[in-house]
């Protein structure tokens, strides 16, 4: 398996080679050259495998460079029930109307990050070792993404990570689990800005060649295929324990600000998996909803991004986008190269004459989410099944309803634990969310935060004077 740039300017290179590449030289992001696909009695033959075995098998189609016995040990380390507080490591509850949550949350910082930093954290250490280097990871996270980072990655050999942050714009929970770590290769970087702006400084490091090579920077966000590919191994997880003979269809929802989590999705369905629908969740920043309403792509700028009670889903440009839409248009690397000009000139693009695809072809059907439609959801899910869920899992809830089907299981994936958010938890249900025993002190220890201006400068001097060299 080789892996090309969405904007045709990378040579083909292989698994490990893109896990420490990060975004690839030409500013596109790697891809497989031709997706696995995986048999209906292949597919059967994995009922009833332990969730680390699974992910063994469909991650051997991805990280074909890595020796079978290795990768095995590897994912048997990432998802132990030690680590996920689960012997299913995801669990399936129902609710109720034809719903059911897929537990992605049970993890060391209750989000579904974790899901794919667990095996990241064992594949880095792994591949560092094998090649004898080190590699500093540079990121930016609007709340999940960061902790789930730092947490698998600590104290890890060979590897610092550089986690920005947008100042004042996450939950006192997600703020604390980052910046309580107190390990010397952790570095939280809080800048005066939103989520999109530190997005940004981390590709303009991405695509300055010369300081990428020079600081071995690296990725862990969604950028990173490795990232996806762990993934995709829930979709699978979720229709094999949902369902209970081959061919069955089963639809998920998802809350989606990136686009990395519904994008493995799309990869998951595209191998074969019988997915009927890939429902898009977003909250008032519902840039990937008007898309799939309207086949119009508009990011928006800074000021127009709304500061929400789904925070980690205040995003306005959505990285893995252009994954989706390299499929969208033919696999089309001078098309994508175009679409993504377009949007630096015009701030905009138009794919409606694709539209009728998006749902007949790639299964995409979207919906939004507001703040009174969370707290809403949050208090009907509750009061019906005595389940509690987060904002952005209540955004995901809220317009899953709207597309079950008869005879269609609808599986909502659930982002993050109540505990993270329990100021909206609170609102919604007039008392807190109480976080886990053993994190019941978190926003009480000492934290460890670099706070400086949204600014590409700022930042490289900061790298530049601790990076791993």
């Amino acid at each position: 398996m080789k892996y090309i740039s969405t904007r045709g300017g990378m040579a083909a290179l292989t698994f490990s080679d893109i896990l420490l590449e990060g975004l690839a030289p030409d500013g596109g992001l790697a891809v497989p050259e031709s997706l696995p696909q995986v048999s209906e009695q292949t597919l059967e033959s994995w009922r009833g495998l332990p969730y680390a075995d699974l992910a063994f098998e469909v991650l051997s189609l991805f990280a074909t460079d890595i020796p079978a016995d290795d990768l095995r040990r590897l994912t048997r380390a990432a998802y132990t029930q030690q680590i996920f507080n689960s012997e299913d490591i995801v669990p399936l509850r129902p609710l109720n109307g034809g719903l059911s949550l897929l537990g992605l949350s049970e993890g060391p910082t209750l989000a579904f990050k974790d899901m794919a930093m667990q095996f990241l954290g064992q594949v880095f250490e792994y591949v560092l070792a094998k090649r004898g280097t080190t590699l500093n990871i540079v990121g930016a996270t609007s709340g999940d993404t960061g902790s789930a980072a730092e947490y698998a990655l600590r104290g890890k050999q060979g590897v610092a990570v550089f986690m920005l942050s947008p100042q004042g714009r996450m939950s006192a929970f997600q703020r604390a689990q980052m910046y309580s770590l107190q390990d010397e290769n952790i570095h939280n970087i809080a800048v005066r800005g939103v989520f999109d702006e530190a997005q940004d400084i981390v590709k303009a490091l991405a695509g300055d060649l010369a300081f990428k090579s020079k600081y071995r920077l690296g990725a862990v966000n969604s950028i990173n295929w490795a990232r996806i590919a762990a993934q995709v191994v829930y979709y699978f997880h979720g229709w094999l324990r949902a369902t209970s003979k081959p061919g069955q269809q089963v639809s998920f929802a998802v809350p989606s600000g990136n686009f990395g989590n519904i994008l493995s999705g799309h990869i998951a369905r595209s191998m074969g998996l019988p997915i009927r629908r890939l429902v898009l969740a977003t909250n008032e920043n519902n840039v990937l909803e008007e898309f799939f309403r309207s086949g119009v792509y508009r990011p928006r700028p800074a000021e127009q991004t709304y500061a929400t009670s789904s925070p980690s889903m205040d995003i306005s440009r959505a990285s893995n986008f252009e994954r989706f839409v390299f499929d969208l248009v033919g696999r089309d690397a001078g098309r994508v190269k175009e679409l993504w000009a377009a949007v630096a000139r015009d701030g905009s693009f138009d794919l409606s004459d694709l539209k009728p695809e998006f749902e007949s072809r790639y299964g995409f059907v979207s919906g939004a989410s507001s703040h009174d439609d969370r707290l809403a959801t949050i208090r009907s899910v509750y009061e019906e099944t005595g389940v509690l869920i987060d904002p952005h899992t209540a955004d995901g809830v809220k317009v899953a309803r709207e597309f079950v089907e008869s005879g269609v299981p609808m599986l909502v994936l659930e982002t993050a634990l109540p505990a993270k958010f329990s100021e909206t938890i609170e609102e919604a249900l007039g008392r807190p969310a109480t976080p886990p025993g053993n994190l019941a002190d978190l926003e009480s220890l000492p934290q460890r935060v670099q706070t400086m201006d949204c600014d590409q400068a700022s930042v490289r001097r900061y790298i530049e004077a601790n990076a791993k060299v």
